[in-house]
């Protein structure tokens, strides 16, 4: 049964005109009633009728974007590149789609509510980006909102993100965090370091995780003791960068290399380093994950995993536009490249 304007104010105990205004945004609403209003809708899966052109297809010309920071090269590229295949046959248009980007600056909340308005816009499609929160509830809410979706007719991608369930029909581009986090270290290992501190990302993100387990599996596959001292959670950002690394070296003095959860981390790494008077690689190595523009032309250049970003925001758009066939299965893993620049070095104690 369709459920309708009505239902909702009578679900949260307003008018429909309440109703009306909090869904149009064109009257000023309490708070707490706008909260009850929205609650409603999202308890009832009500989707708010759009423009009548809309109405006249199964889903409008709208693809949705999620990223968590979109100054973050890594969001930007891969959203830049799947905003490029956003066209085409099928659009109303000229042929077109339109694209938008919804930031939701790592909030778990927003990305749930751009779900929910992309749900009621009738997106043609969704590809949500980078690492997911690790939270039974948040994950469970997610995969109800890509099951709605995928009943309206949205194609939805994850692109640098782990699989959801499989009924979410969600189609997923998973980059291979764990094997390229475990290759770091493992060339690391390879030049002689023992002593070395990780600046690991926020701890409720997948990314991390993996990231760190790979670390660990090759700490751990070499014999070497993974101290929980030498390891500091922060943001994915230089000044999380720069601190982590001061924090590593007051508690261990004598460490060899720092490893950094991303490239923008590592440049906050390389930074303190020179600060505290220390060479980069001669005192200390350092290395960071992602290869971002600007790592080749840090000084000396950065060594880092090569994640395919541009390529794969590519494809995830080319699969959210039906042009291309999901990998089997609906996962593909993509591998990173070891690139291997002046930022590490041999020891010096070796």
């Amino acid at each position: 049964m369709t459920v309708t304007l009505a239902d909702v104010a009578a679900r949260a105990q307003v008018s429909p005109a309440t109703v009306s205004r909090v869904l149009n945004g064109n009257y000023p609403v309490a708070a707490s009633t706008r909260e009850r209003v929205l609650r409603a809708v999202d308890e009832l899966d009500y989707v708010l009728n759009g423009p009548a052109s809309a109405l006249a297809a199964a889903t409008s010309d709208l693809v949705g974007i999620l990223v968590n920071d979109i100054a973050d090269p890594f969001f930007g590229i891969m959203a830049g590149a799947i905003q490029g295949e956003i066209g085409g046959p099928g659009g109303r248009a000229g042929g077109e789609r339109l694209a938008v980007v919804c930031n939701t600056g790592g909030s778990a909340e927003r990305e749930l509510t751009y779900l929910t308005l992309l749900q009621r816009q009738r997106a043609a499609a969704v590809v949500l980006t980078g690492g997911a929160v690790e939270n039974t509830a948040h994950a469970e809410a997610v995969a109800t909102k890509l099951r709605k979706l995928a009943a309206a007719g949205t194609r939805v991608v994850l692109c640098g993100r782990p699989p959801a369930p499989a009924d979410t029909d969600a189609v997923a581009l998973t980059f291979d965090n764990r094997g390229g986090g475990r290759r770091l270290t493992e060339h690391l290992i390879e030049l002689g370091h023992r002593r070395m501190g990780y600046i690991a990302g926020p701890e409720e993100r997948t990314t991390t995780r993996h990231r760190l387990e790979g670390h660990r599996d090759a700490l751990a596959a070499h014999g070497i003791e993974d101290e929980a001292s030498r390891t500091v959670h922060g943001r994915y950002d230089r000044r999380a960068g720069y601190e982590a690394t001061l924090e590593l070296l007051r508690r261990d003095p004598e460490l060899t290399a720092v490893v950094a959860a991303n490239d923008t981390v590592a440049l906050g790494a390389c930074a303190a380093l020179r600060d505290s008077g220390l060479r980069i690689p001669d005192d200390v190595s350092v290395v960071g994950f992602d290869d971002l523009p600007f790592s080749i032309d840090a000084v000396p250049a950065l060594t880092t995993v090569r994640l395919p970003l541009a390529e794969a925001g590519t494809r995830a758009g080319r699969i959210a536009m039906g042009r291309e066939e999901a990998p089997p299965g609906g996962i593909a893993t993509i591998r990173g490249e070891l690139m291997v620049r002046g930022s590490t070095g041999a020891p010096k104690n070796s």
